[in-house]
């Protein structure tokens, strides 16, 4: 995987660092082009910066938490990079991965298919695990993928609490997570429903081991670096289940210290909401990836 080139798409100063946009042939997406969004502090010139990773959610691509989600100011002024990956593979050309908007392109869901109509491509949690770190290491680009932390929205608030608990017990990759509305107990959405029984040869049952937050929270028994927030007024609330994750949380034993959640009265699912939390996000991640 790391013997991938990177390609610069676009460049822009932001907060005195440098958003760039990239392509590359991905090895994990089969051999397709995958796209993602690097913002790098300035102090990034002296030496390595950790990284903070945003997952976004359904239908978005690797622009939306750049463009809209408002991190940049507050990463800048922690010396904190940030990585926004797309949500899914492009263009594999797979029938019926472009008829449904919450299924296929753009719904990658941040797992690795089994289902063999969509295991060549569809590999976002190898992508976002394995290959970006080592293709932005092999670029040479000054990030301390030792002090790396996750968060994200809706379906990419999923990615980043399944992808940081499943790896607590394993590498410990990550430092922290934290997620904006996410679908917390997927197997009990219908969106995580649509997902897994069509990405993965078990359906809802493999799911439960690998791929729902709350399933996974209530097998943790390591210390947990979690905050959530989600808004009183979001339609998509019936797919969420903060409470049930909360639950889980709690009678696993982790304390308020450990696993916050967060009621927003009235804010919604969109980047409005988004962007007013942005920088408590920002600072909640600052604590462990500085320290």
């Amino acid at each position: 995987m790391a013997s991938a080139v990177l390609e610069q798409i676009s460049t822009n100063k932001h907060y005195e660092g440098q958003l760039t946009k990239y392509k590359f042939k991905s090895a994990a997406l089969g051999g397709l082009v995958a796209q993602f969004n690097l913002f790098l502090p300035a102090n990034a010139a002296q030496g390595k910066v950790p990284i903070l990773v945003y997952l976004s959610g359904l239908t978005c691509t690797e622009d939306n938490g750049a463009q809209k989600g408002g991190f940049m100011r507050d990463a800048a002024a922690q010396g904190i990079a940030l990585l926004f990956p797309d949500t899914s593979p492009r263009g594999a050309g797979i029938e019926g991965e472009d008829v449904d908007w919450d299924f296929g392109s753009g719904a990658g869901f941040y797992l690795n298919a089994t289902n063999p109509k969509y295991s060549t491509h569809y590999n976002m949690l190898t992508h976002v695990t394995e290959e970006l770190p080592q293709v932005i290491e092999a670029a040479g680009i000054p990030i301390d993928f030792k002090r790396q932390s996750i968060f994200g929205h809706s379906m990419g608030g999923h990615g980043a609490l399944t992808l940081y608990l499943s790896s607590l017990s394993k590498s410990k990759q990550y430092r922290s997570a934290s997620a904006f509305s996410p679908i917390c107990n997927p197997m009990k959405a219908p969106w995580g429903e649509k997902a897994f029984t069509g990405y993965l040869k078990g359906g809802i049952e493999e799911a439960r081991e690998r791929y729902d937050a709350t399933e996974l929270i209530a097998r943790t028994k390591e210390p947990v670096h979690i905050l959530i927030d989600y808004g009183t007024g979001d339609n998509f609330l019936y797919q969420l289940h903060p409470d049930s994750f909360l639950k889980a949380a709690r009678d696993a034993g982790h304390d308020e210290v450990q696993v916050r959640v967060r009621s927003q009265e009235g804010y919604d699912h969109s980047y409005y909401f988004i962007s007013t939390f942005a920088a408590d996000h920002i600072h909640f991640h600052a604590n462990f990836l500085k320290a």
